[in-house]
């Protein structure tokens, strides 16, 4: 193959952190007009190779070759410059702009100090025609959906030139119908000549959407398959030397007790009289059961969350755990009585990075007496308790006293799934338990999840992972512009179904 026919070539690339090989002798050749993919586990090295790419990052050994010409990017501008564009997993937008002044950011046409907006308007309906990428660019980012999001998200980077799209984690959090969207829009920019890089933990899709795959484990490049010549198993194998994990499987039955219930809540939105977040919502939740809560973000599951917790105030409704009215106590209070909380994004609400392990083992339970001498806290048996949630739930790290940023995102996860199960609670809200975590994390944390199931444990899980909630769930809700519009049994549940519901294609279903 010439080196005309290739957009990307990286060559022996290495990259050192403090005490951290990230990536070490790697290899990666990406062909001119085609869709790549980039697997392993978390850790493995796929980020930081791609951040390498993107010059975020420079590399102390290996060359980078674009379109046959050896570069060395010193930033981001650079890379740009070169036609590569990046779409993070954690969109970069402000949500105060519109999209067309999101999109033009940093990049805005000028004339005589004067932003031409017009001029923008028109490249970028040329972009969205040729791409089948269409968003109202007079929206604000506040009022759009997940999936729109990224779709401004691309349109950044195409309008700023890119050939060569490196999208991390593109489907994390879209529903089965928005993800066909997108691999089409792929296939129609590949037509066109662009060359698409992406990461990925979605091993169907791999199959179904790339045309090259390279497996990346341990900091170094072990494979390059081609999608027809591996099945998801022996790719999954190639990634973390094990067969795929399945969220299906339960050994117990659900009991009667009620450990959860809600009922009628509703929040509304800020200002006088705001549009209800969520809108008289009822569900109950009995002893070691599932209650999965299906939904695009956005529709209420993160306010039913926060008004479970008592981080804001119902308008109308009440919430009970283990019978007791906790409609008015102190997120402490609700903690004390049994309930805790895998929140929705563990860097922002989950865990204080700068800080140790064990202290970030302490959040939530700096009360417990078991961590307390006297008025303050007992180092000693934190750091053990620590020690032991490490043990337990297999979080890969040197010792406690590491900082929670030097963990892979499987391993800070893990260490917030102990944290959390190891406090006994009643009642658990998972939101997206496993989300950004590869399969060996997944396969992990489903199993501890089952096990305290078993055990008894009431469970509220909210996941964009349609194949985790109905392999987990006892009983599924589905939650449309703050209400629940469908009530299903995992039997009966396929991700398309889920999908429709989801996007307010059916309503209401009897439960």
């Amino acid at each position: 193959m010439g080196t005309e026919s290739l957009a990307v070539q990286l060559s022996g690339i290495e990259k050192r952190f403090p005490g951290v090989i990230a990536n070490h002798d790697v290899n990666l050749t990406v062909r001119a007009g085609t869709i790549h993919a980039i697997v392993g586990e978390n850790g493995a090295g796929k980020s930081t190779l791609m951040k390498t790419l993107y010059g975020m990052h420079q590399p102390e050994a290996g060359t980078i070759s674009v379109f046959g010409k050896v570069t060395t990017f010193r930033s981001p501008s650079d890379a740009i410059d070169a036609g590569i564009g990046m779409v993070h997993q954690h969109f970069m937008l402000a949500d105060n702009l519109t999209v067309l002044e999101n999109i033009v950011l940093g990049a805005e046409p000028v004339a005589g100090g004067v932003i031409k907006y017009d001029d923008a308007r028109r490249t970028l309906q040329a972009i969205m025609e040729q791409s089948g990428t269409h968003v109202d660019l007079e929206a604000t980012v506040a009022n759009l959906g997940v999936g729109q999001r990224q779709r401004v998200e691309i349109l950044k980077v195409l309008f700023r030139g890119a050939r060569i799209l490196i999208l991390d984690e593109p489907t994390a959090v879209l529903v089965p119908q928005e993800v066909e969207e997108l691999f089409g829009n792929l296939h129609r920019l590949v037509a066109d000549g662009a060359t698409i890089i992406f990461i990925s933990h979605k091993l169907d899709e791999v199959l179904t959407v790339s045309d090259d795959i390279t497996v990346i484990r341990a900091g170094t490049t072990v494979a390059e398959v081609k999608p027809g010549d591996v099945t998801r198993g022996q790719l999954a194998e190639l990634m973390v030397g094990s067969e795929l994990p399945s969220p299906h499987g339960r050994t117990t039955e659900v009991g009667t007790e009620v450990r959860l219930e809600v009922r009628g809540l509703s929040v509304a939105g800020p200002g006088p009289g705001g549009k209800r977040l969520l809108d008289n919502v009822s569900f109950v939740i009995r002893r070691g059961e599932v209650l999965g809560v299906a939904g695009v973000e956005g529709n209420g599951q993160f306010e039913l969350c926060e008004a479970i917790l008592g981080q804001v105030k119902p308008t109308e409704g009440t919430v009970y755990i283990a019978g007791a009215d906790v409609t008015h106590a102190s997120p402490h209070d609700r903690l004390v009585n049994g309930l805790s909380y895998i929140p929705f994004d563990r860097h922002r609400e989950g865990l204080l990075l700068e800080f140790p392990l064990w202290e970030n083992t302490l959040l939530g339970r700096d009360a417990d007496t078991d961590f307390l001498s006297g008025p303050f806290i007992n180092a000693t048996a934190t750091k053990a308790d620590c020690r032991d949630i490490i043990e337990r739930f297999d979080v890969r790290t040197p010792s406690e006293i590491v900082p929670a940023y030097a963990l892979s995102g499987g391993n800070q996860q893990k260490l917030l799934v102990g944290r959390e199960l190891s406090s006994d609670p009643r009642v658990l809200i998972a939101a997206h338990p496993t989300r950004g975590v590869d399969i060996g994390a997944q396969a992990a944390i489903w199993d501890k999840l089952r096990i305290a199931r078993d055990e008894g444990l009431a469970v509220l899980l909210v996941s964009a992972d349609l194949e985790e909630l109905i392999g987990l769930s006892d009983n599924i809700v589905v939650m449309f512009d703050g209400r629940i519009n469908a009530h299903l049994k995992p039997a009966d549940a396929t991700p398309e179904l889920l999908g429709t519901y989801m996007t307010g294609g059916l309503q209401e279903v009897a439960s």
